[in-house]
């Protein structure tokens, strides 16, 4: 039986950055996936979101050794800019820019593809002796006791750590053994995810276009095959998406220009169409027993303001604090406690908020528009308020 001081299990962006962060600072880890990275982005089942890291995580991935690595790659964002487009035709009636300019001398944050992701991730792994990814191989079960976790995985080895960090997902299997329960909530939407190109340049700005059913998302991404270029998610209730997944290139391209309210151009599609179902979920405890939660195994966020994956790394950063001052405290229940109630009630006003923010901008009814459109207007008119916003969608603390 191996011994380590960490097993995780999951290997999405969050799985591969726990292992680079924790591996980089010294801890011997294992990290095992039951589905390889794909790390191309022409092959089948290459994740075509997009991630936005926000200002607070950089710091992260340079302590793993990606940021010099990822940079290279990076579509800055500037300009985060809220459209209501909520009238009886989809074109801007309230269009307001929250400029990191205001509060900051670096952009929010930079964009990059999930599967560029994985591919410089997967590299960097392999740079670290001391941590062992496993690709092709799951978590199947595991014991804990006070002082070590025994798990067994689905190739039958079986893996001794003094700490086992869920982050597969938001079906966890880490967090089911581990007995711990989640809430889920279903707001009946999905997304619709793809790359487009366009005729104006972006600009380095992040676009919201709110109307009924969710917002529509324009993140900069860099030129493709020299056009401006741009991730969008698309969030609109489930049979709207599965329709337009069936329509042609030419009539999606145009569905999706009226939508946009023409912000950047006439679009054109630049990959293929994915659709995601969009659910907010959290789980009651982030800890157990020689066991932590991270990411999507702990909370799950509809995709608004680029807040899921940063707060998946703001646990990670958390985790990774709490074992550099105490690494003989490894995975100990005062380590793991500190973590839950150190972190447990930030992620639920985030997981809240955002709930709050998905249901407005889901609102169809004239009046409920009208007022999402003053309540943009409000904000952003009030200057001391716009700032603190802006801090807080950074991570900041309200």
């Amino acid at each position: 039986m191996e011994q380590v001081d960490i097993l995780i299990s999951g290997g999405g962006v969050a799985g591969l950055t726990a292992a680079a962060a924790f591996g980089s600072t010294g801890f011997s880890v294992v990290i095992a996936d039951p589905a390889p990275p794909i790390t191309d982005e022409t092959a089948q089942g290459a994740d075509l979101r997009t991630t936005a890291f926000l200002q607070p995580s950089r710091d992260l991935l340079d302590r793993a050794g990606l940021w010099t690595r990822l940079l290279p790659h990076a579509a800055p964002l500037q300009v985060m800019r809220i459209v209501d487009a909520g009238g009886d035709t989809p074109a801007p009636r309230v269009t307001r820019d929250f400029d990191a300019a205001d509060i900051s001398d670096s952009p929010w944050g930079w964009n990059f593809p999930n599967w560029l992701l994985r591919r410089e991730m997967v590299a960097r792994l392999a740079e670290l002796p001391n941590v062992d990814f496993r690709p092709g191989i799951g978590f199947k079960s595991m014991l804990t006791r006070e002082a070590e976790a025994l798990a067994t995985l689905s190739d039958g080895s079986r893996v001794r750590a003094r700490l086992v960090i869920g982050a597969d997902g938001r079906n966890s299997p880490v967090r089911e053994a581990a007995g711990i329960t989640a809430k889920t909530t279903r707001y009946g939407q999905k997304a619709v995810v793809f790359a487009v190109t366009h005729p104006e340049p972006h600009g380095n700005v992040s676009t919201e276009v709110h109307r009924a059913g969710g917002p529509f998302t324009l993140v900069p991404l860099p030129d493709h095959e020299g056009k401006p270029c741009s991730a969008v998610v698309w969030m609109d209730t489930g049979p709207e998406c599965l329709r337009r997944m069936a329509l042609d290139e030419a009539a999606f391209a145009a569905e999706a220009t009226e939508r946009s309210a023409g912000v950047n151009g006439p679009l054109t599609l630049a990959s293929r169409r994915m659709v995601w179902p969009i659910i907010s979920q959290l789980a009651d405890r982030m800890q157990s027993e020689r066991t932590a939660l991270v990411a999507e195994a702990a909370h799950v966020v509809p995709p608004i303001g680029a807040q899921g994956l940063n707060m998946s790394l703001a646990d990670l950063t958390f985790l990774l604090d709490l074992a550099v001052q105490h690494p003989e405290r490894l995975g100990d229940a005062k380590m793991l406690t500190d973590y839950h109630r150190r972190r447990h009630p930030e992620v639920v006003l985030r997981v809240k908020g955002v709930d709050a923010l998905n249901r407005a901008s889901m609102a169809g009814n004239p009046i409920l528009r009208d007022l999402r459109a003053k309540g943009v207007e409000t904000l952003y008119g009030i200057a001391p308020l716009r700032k603190t916003l802006m801090q807080m969608g950074l991570g900041a603390k309200g």
